[in-house]
């Protein structure tokens, strides 16, 4: 078994190479961090190449030892604390890190119910606001999030971060908008789209039938593609000075209205 503890070694370089997005897409590679995180992409069947683990920073392993939980062809490299403090984007990961392979979904993987609840984001920049989104997705069991014209890596590490683990709960399939579109309507889908320039509010609508729905950039919200290509427009009415909030409460907000008609 290799073992680090040189922060000069090339192995570390290379990990630290993977925060950057061209790195992540030219190998098809990415880095998880945290048992929780790692055991969910398991469970999701990523493949882990590299396991990269820290005995002094093992805090509630849920094993004996990281061999217990990745395949015979997942190298395994002891490092040191200083190594792992190094190639760590975040704290708190009780001394594991890996590295898995990329996976992509197409639109026609989608395994969905007969009455299927969607969320569609499109031109979301924030990482974080990605992984929020993730998290109630998650939580409100919603059926498959689309990234249309996506703005940031799905496997940027805030987004994996911010999603405690949920990028790998969902489904998630990114493509583009006109992809999405014609997915939709070959599936008999409404279309909500959230757009401010309507009357129709989210709480009066039917979310009852299958449902897809639209939230679009921080800055700009929805593009024109989709106002035009909804069934109809939604607004959350709000009654302060501005007219906007985060998108990701937005999308709460909308998506466990839709989870209280539907029963949960």
């Amino acid at each position: 078994m290799l073992k680090i503890t040189s922060l000069q070694n090339p192995r570390v370089k290379q990990v630290i190479q993977l925060q950057k997005a061209s790195e992540r897409k030219a190998q098809n590679v990415f880095i998880i961090e945290g048992q929780r995180e790692i055991f969910l992409a398991l469970q999701a069947g990523y493949t882990l190449t590299t396991l990269f683990f820290c005995d002094e920073l093992k805090l509630d392993w849920d094993v004996k030892y990281p061999l217990d939980i990745v395949s015979i062809k997942t190298e395994l490299i002891y490092i040191s604390k200083e190594v792992f403090e190094k190639i760590a984007y975040r704290e708190n990961t009780t001394g594991l890190v890996a590295i898995a392979a990329t996976k992509k979904q197409l639109l026609q993987d989608l395994l969905l119910p007969e009455n299927p609840l969607i969320v569609v984001l499109e031109n979301i920049e924030k990482p974080g606001n990605i992984g929020a989104i993730l998290r109630t997705a998650d939580a409100a069991n919603i059926d498959a999030v689309l990234l249309c014209n996506n703005q940031t890596d799905l496997y940027n590490p805030n987004t994996i971060r911010s999603s405690v683990g949920c990028l790998f709960t969902n489904q998630i399939v990114t493509c583009s908008n006109e992809d999405a579109l014609a997915f939709l309507k070959e599936k008999n889908i409404t279309i909500y789209t959230t757009y401010l320039e309507t009357a129709q509010q989210y709480h009066q609508t039917n979310f009852t039938q299958s449902s897809a729905i639209i939230m679009g950039s921080e800055a700009n919200g929805v593009s024109s593609f989709w106002v035009e290509n909804a069934n109809a427009a939604i607004k959350i009415p709000m009654n302060g000075k501005i007219d906007s909030i985060n998108v990701s409460t937005a999308a709460a907000i909308i998506i466990f209205e839709a989870k209280r008609q539907r029963g949960f």
